[in-house]
């Protein structure tokens, strides 16, 4: 059974869709912070449509830039990716990640993949503070609340082909649109074209020396579209226009 309070967030959802329900999601599942992001473009990049507050959508952009994390975890395996402490988590799990996770005041987290089968769209983020860690109510109200948006995300129809029963269907949720991150889509495609790989070389190169620069992976691609930084298949690195390192 899900909470009363989760159960008026998924009443929500089916009225007014899933924009704004961040705040409440947060209120319902007793955690520090939610965020929901989408798949979207060629590279299957994740693209937020809401997190509240801003500690959320600073985690996701981490881990967004570092391409690991428990978010990437559960979209790999197809399954929720729970830790609720993260001192507890082994340092070779996610390396770069914890320690920037640490600094930002991000000290548990679980996430809960949007998808049926094989097919993944998404996950749900939840944070969570180590000393009020969640209960079973909140595991199922978080579930609950994954299946719900997976039933919009996905369509009744489909769902229904598959034979899976989901909580909520016929929402109206707003697809995830590169617009967000669209110099990350532009970008990679840019550094495809001169290192001559494929697209997913190509974004691991920008994630590399986003991680190595310490920037966003998207103030990165800015720089690439704007022809700030260049990327040459050679052991100097990316390079910059003026003859400047990048």
């Amino acid at each position: 059974m899900i909470s009363e309070g989760m159960a008026e967030v998924l009443r929500s959802l089916r009225l007014s869709g899933v924009n704004g329900a961040a705040q409440a999601s947060v209120l319902a599942l007793g955690a520090e912070g939610v965020a929901l992001t989408l798949l979207a473009g060629v590279n299957r990049l994740a693209e937020p449509l809401w997190c509240h507050p801003e500690l959320s959508a600073q985690f996701e952009e981490l881990q967004f830039t570092l391409g690991e994390g428990p978010g990437h975890e559960a979209l790999r395996i197809g399954s929720p990716v729970l830790e609720p402490d993260l001192a507890r988590v082994r340092p070779d799990r996610w390396p770069a990640l914890l320690p920037a996770a640490r600094e930002m005041g991000v000290r548990g987290v679980c996430c809960f993949p949007l998808g049926i089968g094989a097919i993944r769209v998404g996950v749900l983020t939840v944070l969570c503070d180590p000393d009020r860690p969640p209960g079973d109510q909140q595991y199922r109200d978080a579930a609950a609340l994954a299946a719900a948006l997976t039933a919009a995300c996905l369509g009744e129809e489909l769902a229904r082909e598959r034979g899976e029963k989901l909580p909520w269907s016929g929402m109206d949720v707003p697809q995830a649109s590169p617009l967000h991150r669209a110099a990350v889509h532009q970008a990679t495609g840019m550094v495809s074209v001169q290192l001559d790989v494929s697209m997913e070389i190509a974004l691991l190169r920008l994630r590399a020396h986003a991680y190595a620069s310490e920037r966003a992976l998207g103030d990165v691609a800015q720089d690439v579209v704007a022809r700030r930084l260049r990327f040459d298949d050679d052991k100097s690195g990316p390079t910059s226009p003026d003859g400047g390192k990048g």
